[in-house]
């Protein structure tokens, strides 16, 4: 079961996916998959390696960037990098896609590339809150 929520034109964030939900990320046009979970925080979710293997076979490319708890500079780059790279739509999850919205959007909140108070709102639309993290 899907729930991919759009953050913006070109990024969306999900709680947990499955293998069989890498299938349907790429028919809906995404073409880049960020996993912010770490391997092992869930044995019975499945681990980067088995998503990663969906992606491939699905076309899509597939960034490893595991955040226990905050993310940390060096998280904030490397998705802000893997979204730089991205060639399309990138969807990005963890356990409950708070991380992976998170991690996005200091990294937004760090570039300039948009305001604090609407990185807030769009977290609040898509059933995010993110002021505790960017204030406003």
């Amino acid at each position: 079961m899907t729930d991919f929520r759009r953050v913006t034109d070109d990024f969306s964030v999900s709680p947990q996916i499955g293998v069989a939900d890498v299938a349907e990320a790429a028919r809906l046009g995404f073409t880049t998959i960020i996993n912010n979970r770490p391997d092992g925080e869930d044995p019975a979710a499945p681990q980067s390696a088995q998503i990663e293997a969906a992606a491939k076979a699905a076309g899509l490319a597939y960034v490893h960037v595991p955040v226990r708890g905050m993310p940390g500079a060096a998280e904030v780059d490397a998705v802000r990098e893997a979204l730089e790279a991205a060639k399309g739509p990138v969807l990005a999850y963890c356990r409950s896609g708070n991380r992976s919205i998170t991690a996005w959007s200091l990294g937004q909140a760090k570039s300039g590339a948009m305001s604090r108070s609407d990185l807030v709102s769009l977290g609040r639309q898509t059933g995010y809150d993110l002021s505790g993290v960017l204030g406003g």
